[in-house]
């Protein structure tokens, strides 16, 4: 009787911890996106540089706009741009754009030097292209250092952030956004070129294997000075 009523109060208290634990983190969550509702829109500048072990790309210039809730979109000065489609992007604000998540506490773990709290969110609506992100927060300041996002379409990408001068914001000044291209899909037509002493790979090999790497590099925001919805068509 004494065994089970040990058991009972373990169960009990457990149940309890998990529970607090998860109120927690969608409160930390629910933070977190408040921070980065201050932004209803922005337009900024930067320079993106793609290291795809198949694919030469020059670093270019790039422009990126933001309107809330969900509209996004980058524009690169020539050559192409090797982001996965299917509402995968580099923007913060697509990571906690909806409040249909369960959120449940992870630990925590450093990242560039930071603590961070460990928080996975599992999507509630069955339709979401999001299977499962999880996000490293530096609680102290609100600020998402790292995500981890795991797709039904294109696999599963990381997203790191450096900030600065926009941390006020939730903007960062630097992102760095990776991915295995054995899950992604090519863009159409996508023309691929190669070193001299290379030979064309078949579209298997193409895939194998290869991690895709996207540094994106922001030199200013113009934020909340209103943008048309034209500019995302």
């Amino acid at each position: 009787m004494q065994k089970l009523l040990i058991l009972f109060l373990f169960t009990v208290h457990y149940s309890l911890f998990n529970s607090v634990s998860a109120q927690d983190a969608t409160a930390l969550v629910m933070k977190v996106k408040a921070k980065l509702d201050q932004v209803s829109d922005y337009e900024a500048d930067g320079k993106m540089k793609t290291n795809v072990a198949f694919i030469k790309a020059p670093i270019g210039k790039v422009k990126i706009f933001y309107k809330k809730p969900n509209k996004f979109r980058l524009k690169k000065d020539g050559g192409i741009s090797l982001l996965p489609k299917g509402g995968v992007s580099v923007n913060m604000n697509s990571l906690v754009t909806t409040d249909e998540f369960v959120a449940l506490a992870a630990g925590e773990a450093m990242v560039g030097g930071v603590k961070t709290t460990v928080v996975k969110m599992l999507p509630t609506n069955e339709n979401s292209e999001v299977v499962l992100t999880t996000m490293y927060i530096d609680e102290t300041n609100l600020l998402i250092k790292k995500a981890v996002t795991t797709t039904k379409e294109n696999g599963t990408y990381e997203i790191e952030m450096s900030y600065g001068k926009f941390a006020s914001f939730g903007l960062p000044d630097k992102v760095v956004f990776s991915f295995n291209t054995k899950n992604y899909k090519l863009p159409k037509g996508l023309t691929l070129e190669f070193e001299d002493n290379e030979k064309p790979l078949t579209e298997e090999q193409k895939l194998r294997n290869k991690k895709g790497r996207v540094e994106i590099t922001y030199t200013s925001y113009a934020i909340n000075k209103g943008i048309a919805d034209a500019v995302f068509k």
